[in-house]
């Protein structure tokens, strides 16, 4: 694996765009209330220690080679054991998973950290990290590169393996709660 920063150093940002303000972080979470996600669960497993998130900020990057970018707040504990054990599982939920989605956001008082997991049935698919049965999908991750983004890490990863059903609702959040959406 290269170490090089693949950024773009001969691209030079709009100098008029620069000097602009930006919105208030208020109206930039306002707005993105109104952005319809689907909603993952991304968890790690570093030995016998497990932590996962309720996330939406998920991306595709590209199809070949296979990979995605997934941003965790460096706060929680999932971002330590992703560092540590370079892997980690995306597992997309399906409509009737809303309440393991509400443990994993810390939602539901009184579970925390590894009590989350006693909430769906896991395994793992071929990194160790944690995958959730019956999500409409899986997609088990090598972390390739990290990305310092303020107050979240980026983590551009790998697919080392999927798993996928072909049936039931997706799980979307939009404005502040989670909706169910036919396939």
């Amino acid at each position: 694996m290269s170490k090089e920063i693949n950024q773009r150093l001969d691209w030079v940002p709009n100098a008029r765009l620069g000097a602009l303000p930006t919105v208030s972080s208020e109206h930039h979470r306002y707005g993105m209330r109104h952005f319809a996600v689907g909603v993952t669960i991304i968890t790690a497993g570093h030995g016998a220690a497990r932590a996962g998130l309720t996330a939406t900020a998920v991306c595709s990057v590209t199809a070949d080679p296979p990979r995605l970018v997934v941003f965790v707040n460096k706060n929680v504990a999932a971002s330590q054991r992703v560092l540590d054990s370079g892997a980690l599982c995306v597992n997309v939920l399906a409509g009737d998973q809303e309440e393991v989605a509400k443990v994993f956001a810390g939602m539901l008082q009184d579970v925390h950290g590894p009590a989350r997991f006693e909430h769906g049935l896991w395994n793992e698919i071929a990194t160790g990290a944690p995958a959730l049965d019956g999500a409409l999908a899986n997609f088990d991750c090598r972390v390739i590169k990290v990305f310092d983004e303020s107050t979240h890490h980026a983590f551009l990863c790998e697919v080392l393996a999927t798993r996928e059903r072909n049936d039931g609702e997706a799980l979307i959040y939009l404005n502040g709660s989670f909706h169910r959406v036919a396939q």
